[in-house]
């Protein structure tokens, strides 16, 4: 049995803590919080990080989320990082894709949710450029492109569209 880990595996182990049952803990919260402070200045690699605002499918209350953009032939797409469950792809669903990002100026979008049989190569891509949502996917970034494809269905992924 091995005791010591690497940096590397307190890093994913810690990530994954942070989003346990698919939600964020109050530790979780608050570093989304500030996360979202950050990417929604555009300060910050404002062409990668944005803060995502949608209407909550029950209170109509606009819910924001920062999240990691992903580029993949000319496109851009948001990743779901805890798969289906997320509360922000429901409120997405719900809003007939209509949201908002932030990212140093407010830009509306309607965010197209992606086949999955289209999805392994961007989820590819976001493993790529998103590398705090790494633990939470059963793969390496390095992986084959037959594996993504094996996950693809688990991991919505939505392309972003300008209104």
């Amino acid at each position: 049995m091995r005791l010591l880990r690497t940096p590397g595996e307190t890093v994913a182990g810690l990530r994954r803590w942070l989003y346990r049952d698919g939600r964020p803990n109050l530790a979780g919260r608050l570093i989304n919080l500030a996360d979202a402070a950050i990417y929604g200045s555009g300060l910050v690699l404002p062409n990668r990080l944005a803060v995502l605002a949608v209407p909550g499918r029950r209170t109509g209350r606009v819910i924001t989320m920062p999240v990691a953009i992903a580029d993949y032939e000319g496109e851009r797409y948001l990743v779901s990082m805890l798969g289906e469950d997320a509360n922000w792809v429901r409120n997405v669903r719900a809003a007939r894709g209509h949201a908002e990002l932030r990212h140093g100026r407010c830009e509306l979008v309607r965010l197209e949710e992606v086949e999955p049989g289209g999805r392994a190569p961007i989820l590819r891509r976001y493993m790529a450029v998103a590398p705090g949502a790494r633990a939470h996917f059963p793969l390496d970034r390095h992986a084959p492109l037959s594996e993504f494809e094996r996950i693809a269905a688990n991991f919505p992924v939505f392309r972003i569209a300008t209104e």
